[in-house]
């Protein structure tokens, strides 16, 4: 059983035109709504109006879904049960429905368009009825009138309130004003005590910030390189960049290098946002091409052109060491004066795991040693403490030499003169008969540290000849000694020194000097993924990550990456105190020189008391 729908409607010269279609249904939706099988646009129907269903061979059934209904035979009724045999007319708001029945039985509807003009005809469509096109004047009149109304409210007041307002006016500075029209949103936090003293950057109306505004406050910023480097270092800009550049300066932008070309104002409350990555690659993409002494390598984007990083290691320990610049590709040692192999210390089977389960509930160590218990970060996460022997190291590798009076008496650690002193002291006080207790219950030492082992004979010198203080202090400083085993250590007569001495140990807080790297934001990952410890057998060892270990999360600026890095976020423009260290002269060669003053600052064991970081 089906349905055959006729459309009818009439061209401009009168002619009908018959869209049929077979609905293979016994059901169809009548109403407002395109989705409906019957779609008639007409605003005196309801979206979903009514259903004409298929009751028997001879007989169909209309019923209306709501309440307005629809007209048979001109009268209004919601319900009608039609024989297509004996033909019927229905009426929906503007349009009529012919029923009738084919020579196959099927029930034909024909619905033709009625010509009466009405509000629920098609005369009047949906966009005509709630249009406001006829209370409003129109479109040109309207452009002009809001053109005239943005050129009053947003140049006329503003420039009247500028030039009405008195120069000195300190009274009313957070008061609504006219130009306040012109902020293109709040100032970063860094201005925020600026907010509403726009006189105090833009010290000429219709002029861009000069830098002279800016080293009102900022005096001590130092120029990232010569000026003279800088401009030579600058790519030339093509005709249209040139073209750009001169509009800009007509309209009172100041030439390149100035302080608004890096920090922009008005971009929000928070934090002032960072260079883009552009503002150093124009420079330094193709750097070496214009500047041809320069021993920086082109730095484009940081996931696809980027040179290696290098690191500052100490190439000669001592009290005059030497410092060297090395990439990271050749592998370099730094020699920090210390023997200490990582490997062992984070061993899960060695001596030192085992002392570490024994220590567990007094120090909170696991079941072996991890990087956490030696090595602790800095207040603020952003890097590690060097390491102290008393607070890291003492609880293993003790340096207690008698208890009197349940007071125990340790050897000073890094004072070797006291050292000395204090052993000549002790056997002068104790006379022969009493060895140094420098072993046993005393002295802890992870491994075997029993009689006859590796570290048992801190003083097996002292053995033969106990009544001999310098046999002792032979002891301490020789192979197998307390010092010797973890510290370099030179013997009288050396390098002209009438006592032992242990080199300068040298622990910097930082490697990469150019660069900034937080450690706190990389607390998610594990130290083993980017430090290769467990594996590591020489003190000497640079255990730095290179540039690839750094890509499998970084990306450049726009680099489809689980972080998006631009060149400021590893790197600070200007040049000084609180700025990532660089020589205040550029001449001084990265392939080595005497230490620069400037690390005594990273090394905290060369300056006591203080831990000043840059």
């Amino acid at each position: 059983m089906s349905f055959l729908v006729r459309q009818i409607s009439l061209t401009a010269d009168g002619r009908e035109i018959v869209r049929a279609a077979t609905l293979p249904k016994l059901q169809l939706s009548l109403g407002r709504a395109a989705e409906n099988d019957i779609h008639l646009p007409d605003l005196a129907l309801e979206p979903d109006h009514a259903r004409i269903e298929q009751v028997d061979e001879r007989t169909i059934r209309v019923r209306a879904i709501g309440t307005l209904g629809f007209d048979l035979e001109g009268r209004t009724v919601l319900r009608a049960e039609i024989h297509p045999a004996n033909g019927a007319e229905l009426r929906f708001g503007g349009h009529r429905i012919t029923v009738s029945q084919g020579e196959d039985g099927a029930t034909i509807l024909s619905i033709r368009r009625v010509d009466a003009v009405s509000e629920a005809s098609e005369e009047k469509e949906e966009t005509k009825v709630f249009s406001l096109r006829g209370l409003l004047p129109g479109k040109r009149l309207t452009a002009w009138g809001m053109a005239l109304a943005i050129l009053i409210g947003f140049l006329a007041i503003p420039i009247w309130s500028y030039a009405g307002r008195p120069a000195n006016d300190t009274r009313n500075i957070y008061k609504m004003v006219g130009d306040k029209a012109w902020s293109s949103g709040p100032l970063s936090q860094a201005h925020h005590a600026l907010e509403g003293r726009c006189e105090t950057c833009h010290q000429k109306a219709f002029v861009s910030v000069r830098d002279s505004a800016c080293q009102t406050c900022h005096k001590d910023v130092h120029d990232h390189a010569p000026a003279a480097r800088i401009a030579m270092a600058r790519a030339e800009p093509g005709l249209g960049g040139k073209l750009l550049a001169g509009v800009a300066s007509a309209f009172g932008k100041p030439p390149e290098g100035a302080c608004v070309d890096c920090h922009r104002e008005h971009e929000g409350a928070g934090p002032m946002q960072p260079a883009p990555q552009a503002f150093c690659t124009d420079c330094h993409g193709t750097l070496k091409d214009r500047l041809k002494d320069t021993k920086l390598g082109n730095a484009a984007d940081f996931g696809t052109s980027h040179p290696q990083f290098s690191a500052l290691v100490q190439t000669v320990p001592g009290r005059h060491p030497r410092f060297s610049y090395a990439s990271l590709d050749g592998k370099p040692m730094d020699d920090s004066g210390l023997k200490f192999p990582h490997d062992m210390h984070l061993s899960a089977t060695g001596g030192v795991a085992k002392m570490a389960r024994t220590m567990k509930t007094q120090y909170g160590f696991g079941d072996t040693l991890a990087c956490k218990d030696c090595h602790k970060p800095t207040a603020d996460g952003v890097r590690f403490l060097p390491v102290n022997m008393e607070r890291d190291c003492q609880m293993c590798h003790s340096l207690a030499f008698e208890t009197i009076g349940g007071t125990v008496r340790t050897l000073r650690h890094g004072r070797p003169d006291q050292v000395i002193a204090d052993l000549r002291a002790y056997y002068r006080s104790t006379g022969p008969a009493q060895p140094i207790a420098l072993g046993g219950m005393a002295r802890r030492r992870p491994g075997n540290y029993a009689q006859g082992q590796i570290y048992h004979a801190y003083f097996g010198a002292m053995a033969a000849r106990p009544s001999r203080a310098d046999d002792a202090v032979r002891a301490v400083f020789s192979k197998g000694g307390a010092c010797y085993d973890c510290h370099t250590v030179t013997p009288p007569g050396a390098d002209g020194n009438a006592n032992w001495q242990v080199l300068p140990v040298h622990q910097p807080m930082r490697y990469m000097m150019n660069g900034w790297f937080d450690h706190a934001a990389h607390r998610t990952e594990k130290c083993e993924s980017c430090h290769a410890a467990p594996k590591s057998h020489d003190a000497k060892q640079l255990l730095l990550p290179g540039i690839d270990s750094c890509r499998t999360c970084h990306g450049g600026e726009k680099a489809k990456a689980d972080v998006p890095s631009g060149c400021a976020m590893c790197h600070s423009y200007h040049v000084g105190d609180g700025a990532p260290w660089m020589p205040a002269d550029r001449s001084v060669k990265r392939d080595g020189a005497d230490r620069p003053k400037e690390l005594d600052r990273l090394s905290p064991q060369r300056a006591p008391g203080t831990d000043r970081e840059i």
